[in-house]
């Protein structure tokens, strides 16, 4: 019985030691809690029993969890829905795999031509035209040599100055063209500049058109069914209170009724209500439905409040996209129907459920720039310069034009063609010179230490050398040495 006593002591200091060391961990314990859990926390946010206990160590960062929670609830409803409706939209198709036949085809002419080169689209035509009438396989070695005849007639030669022959070949046929603006597809409301101006405003690439305009292609139902179609196009088109009812002012009590207009409302698809929320949203009043109609009484009456708060409520935007002032509903052969508006804003009608945005353009190029890139606002260049010619009876080639969009978005972005844009960031000083503001030019450039390698057309000719193209580009050499050549060879 006196021998239990003596381990006790022993027992007593390993036992010590042992509550010693867990205390550290605990310590330690709690530090990872604060500095890990609450992350943990965030990602996880609902984990049973055990977070219950974490929320005293997340007081820290409570406010902020909370916070990411609402916006975590918010950003779907504002950002997300505009991606699904451009994700989920049925891309272009294309026809990823070849046929058998083709293949072969494609072998066979690659066998023909060996060395010699044929673009890939005009080879693509090929095949395509052969596989349909098979006639035409006998002959395919004739084609391709044909084929390659007009490809090397229409290849520019080396050292040709294709910028000048560009600028001649758009220049020239531009002094024939009218300065008239034409009203659009045969509608009377809708005006668009063509002509001159308009060539003027895509190559000056004005940051906003005289006359902006979409043309706005429908999807799936809407483009068949018009009331579908009708309601997009209320969607689109702004429409203020004063197109929707009309305003009285009572000078006697200083309050304004708002006599809303039935049929002009039910073509809108507009409800009372929604006319009321709008209005509500004016400082300073206080708005309440009385039988038909809406009543708005001044928080601080007044004669000169009153008719600011009037001035108010007639520019005041019920519903729709703004900048886009009218909207015009025309079925098309092919395409059903088709949205014409006179006005642009392209980023928030693509946003609109039931618009093709494959289709759909405008013709404010910085705009198609700015939500679908460069190489978009490059062909909308081409386009829109074509279009303009053809329409004027004027023939100019795609590719001068190609070549004048190229130069204006070569960098990334639209820049104009002139002494703010391309003209006027050239290396060569004299052609800068050569351009507008001469001596401005020749200062700076002075001023600078500028150096002019004259490798340009206007440089050498301002200069008084010969041009380094063509012929004036060659420099043959022949051998003195006479007794190599032999007589009569």
């Amino acid at each position: 019985m006196a021998k239990k006593p003596t381990p006790k002591p022993k027992k007593t200091i390993k036992e010590k030691k042992k509550l010693e060391k867990p205390k550290k961990t605990t310590v330690l314990k709690k530090i990872f809690k604060k500095v890990t859990k609450p992350k943990k926390v965030e990602v996880l946010p609902k984990q049973g029993k055990k977070e219950e206990k974490k929320v005293p160590v997340s007081k820290i960062k409570g406010k902020t969890g909370k916070e990411k929670k609402e916006g975590e609830a918010k950003i779907p409803t504002i950002k997300k829905k505009p991606e699904k409706e451009r994700t989920f939209l049925p891309p272009p198709k294309k026809e990823t795999e070849e046929s058998a036949e083709s293949k072969a085809l494609r072998s066979e002419i690659s066998k023909i031509l060996k060395d010699k080169f044929l673009p890939r689209s005009i080879i693509d035509g090929i095949i395509e035209k052969v596989s349909r009438d098979k006639k035409l396989q006998g002959k395919l070695k004739t084609i391709l040599e044909k084929a390659l005849q007009e490809y090397h007639k229409n290849v520019i030669d080396a050292t040709e100055a294709c910028g000048m022959v560009a600028a001649q070949s758009i220049g020239e046929p531009g002094t024939q063209m009218t300065m008239r603006t034409f009203h659009y597809a045969g509608v009377a409301e809708i005006n668009v500049t063509l002509g001159l101006p308009r060539l003027i405003e895509i190559v000056d690439a004005r940051s906003t058109p005289s006359t902006p305009m979409m043309n706005i292609y429908l999807r799936d139902e809407y483009r068949v069914n018009p009331d579908l179609a009708k309601e997009i196009a209320n969607q689109i088109e702004i429409t203020r209170l004063t197109d929707v009812a009309d305003i009285e002012m009572d000078l006697v009590n200083l309050t304004l009724t708002i006599k809303p207009n039935k049929k002009t409302m039910e073509k809108k698809g507009l409800i009372i209500d929604e006319i009321l929320e709008k209005v509500q949203s004016v400082r300073k009043i206080t708005a309440k439905i009385e039988k038909d109609n809406i009543k708005i009484t001044l928080d601080e009456p007044g004669y000169k409040i009153l008719q600011n708060v009037n001035e108010v409520l007639k520019h005041l935007k019920i519903k729709g996209i703004d900048g886009i002032k009218r909207v015009i509903i025309r079925k098309e052969p092919n395409e059903g129907y088709v949205i014409y508006s006179e006005g642009s804003n392209l980023k928030e009608v693509l946003d609109i459920e039931g618009v093709d945005p494959y289709r759909t353009t405008t013709n404010d190029i910085h705009a198609i720039a700015r939500e679908l890139g460069v190489e978009a606002a490059r062909n909308m260049i081409i386009q829109e310069a074509y279009s303009t010619l053809s329409e004027q009876g004027l023939n100019v080639d795609m590719r001068h034009i190609m070549l004048v969009a190229d130069v204006m978005t070569a960098d990334g972005t639209v820049r104009a063609i002139g002494r703010h844009g391309v003209s006027g960031e050239k290396a060569s000083v004299l052609s800068r010179a050569a351009f507008e503001i001469t001596v401005n030019h020749l200062l700076l450039a002075s001023q600078r230490g500028e150096t002019d390698a004259l490798n340009g057309v206007a440089e050498n000719i301002i200069v008084g050398q010969p041009v380094n193209l063509g012929t004036g580009a060659v420099e043959l050499v022949m051998s003195l040495d006479r007794s190599k050549h032999k007589k009569g060879k």
